[in-house]
């Protein structure tokens, strides 16, 4: 059966929105976006209706348990699980088959993020010490991937696929070292027996892996209940997003070729037969099952929930989280030593830290510099990885939770700290650094 022809002007209005999402950057312009409208929506004549929306009320109850909750809460609790649950899938892919799977790759991008992290936080500390925001140590340590890979695809005729490659094992290192801080030390106050659960589920999801378990129904059951039961422990309920990503098998169960090869030999089969409609389903099952064996079932998970996350969840949390009423606030606010301490972090201690620990390394001859990267390009990158929008977010809320106004100066600093670094790092490598050589793209 035909399927009636797409209008004409269908066509033409829905080129320009197949063509943005398309753009390697779309999900960080979409993020920015969603930012700047929480912003202005805050600080609109309809600013009231902003905090309505998000600190609406909601209740879920299943077989007589439930729990109050806002939207907001909804959203930072429950919807950004499933953010971490990509982070966590896509760590567990560059350790087992991308840029991270030996130790001499990813030596540079890791000590890179140790300086990215140690230096921000010992800067916003000097700020902070001894005043009530000084619990907000780990904000400036994020680097958040979308936003930075956004700017660099910007100027990526002048950026080599070793750098981005850099920045993105860089940021990776980063979610590492957020995920821990945040295990560690924003918690709520440890319970064992509620602990005790959550490491027997985690080992369930260690046996799902074992066995190579590939339905998805059988983690999110197991995922749910790791929430709920790391949620009533004291560790923040959204690392079980993580600790699911991890244990979603990551290798094909046979080798890939293998199955190619009989594939192939099957299909001569078929060419050589008379050609059978009613077996022409089964054949194509037979076909689509082999080519399951290659395919592990983390790359095709992080095909399902990647677009949902990038283009739904975390600009969503962006809209929920960035809107700062700055009605009564002056730039003299930006020198309190909360935002002050953020920003320094992020545009300062980031490119400081990410730039000079690099340098030591290379000269130290740990590890070279990315293929083709020049001193001044890697500054451009250093200065770059000072975007630390979502994760930075994230933390904020954790640190200043029940103290609005402590939270809104984080949010301040916070964007105008990652405002600075994207600004700044684009003009530099856009303007001033050149390559060593002429960069060259990654493969599509």
């Amino acid at each position: 059966m035909n399927r009636p022809p797409v209008p004409a002007l269908f066509k033409v209005a829905l080129a320009p929105v197949q063509a943005f999402f398309r753009l390697e950057a779309s999900s960080g312009i979409l993020l920015a976006l969603c930012a700047v409208a929480a912003l202005a929506w805050a600080n609109s004549p309809w600013g009231a209706t902003y905090a309505a929306v998000f600190d609406a009320p909601l209740r879920l109850e299943i077989v007589g348990h439930g729990g109050h909750f806002t939207f907001r809460e909804f959203i930072n609790d429950g919807l950004m699980t499933l953010f971490f649950f990509l982070v966590g899938m896509e760590i567990k892919r560059e350790l087992s088959s991308g840029e991270l799977r030996t130790f001499s790759r990813a030596l540079l991008p890791l000590i890179a993020a140790l300086g990215g992290m140690v230096v921000p936080a010992l800067l916003y500390v000097a700020f902070t010490h001894g005043t009530p925001a000084q619990g907000g140590w780990a904000i400036p340590m994020a680097t958040d991937i979308a936003f930075a890979i956004g700017c660099l695809t910007l100027v990526k005729a002048r950026v080599g696929h070793g750098l981005v490659v850099f920045l993105t094992a860089l940021a990776i290192f980063d979610d590492i070292g957020g995920i821990l801080v945040i295990a560690l030390f924003y918690g709520t106050g440890l319970h064992v027996e509620w602990l005790a659960v959550a490491a027997g589920l985690a080992a369930v999801l260690w046996g799902l892996n074992r066995f190579y378990v590939r339905n998805g129904l059988a983690y999110a059951l197991v995922g749910l209940g790791l929430w709920y039961a790391m949620h009533h422990g004291g560790i923040h309920a959204t690392l079980s997003g993580v600790v699911l990503g991890l244990a979603i098998p990551a290798l094909p169960t046979r080798p890939g070729r293998e199955v190619l090869e009989e594939l192939a030999e099957y299909i001569r089969g078929l060419v050589s037969q008379p050609d059978d409609e009613g077996e022409r389903a089964a054949q194509l099952l037979h076909i689509e099952e082999a080519l399951e064996d290659i395919e592990p079932p983390l790359n095709r998970f992080v095909h399902l929930w990647h677009g949902y996350v990038a283009y739904g969840i975390v600009p969503l949390f962006a809209l929920a989280n960035s809107g700062v009423d700055v009605s009564g606030m002056s730039p003299s606010d930006l020198l309190k030593p909360l935002p002050l301490g953020i920003i320094t972090g992020l545009f300062v201690g980031k490119q400081v830290g990410i730039f000079l620990f690099t340098w030591a390394a290379v000269k130290a001859g740990v590890s070279p510099l990315p293929a083709g990267a020049s001193l001044a390009q890697l500054h451009g990158v250093s200065v770059v990885a000072g975007i630390g929008f979502t994760v930075a977010l994230f933390v904020g809320g954790l640190a200043f939770a029940g103290q609005p106004s402590l939270l809104a100066e984080a949010k301040l600093g916070i964007l105008t700290g990652s405002l600075l670094s994207a600004v700044v790092g684009y003009v530099l490598l856009r303007y001033v650094a050149r390559p060593l050589q002429p960069a060259v793209s990654a493969p599509s």
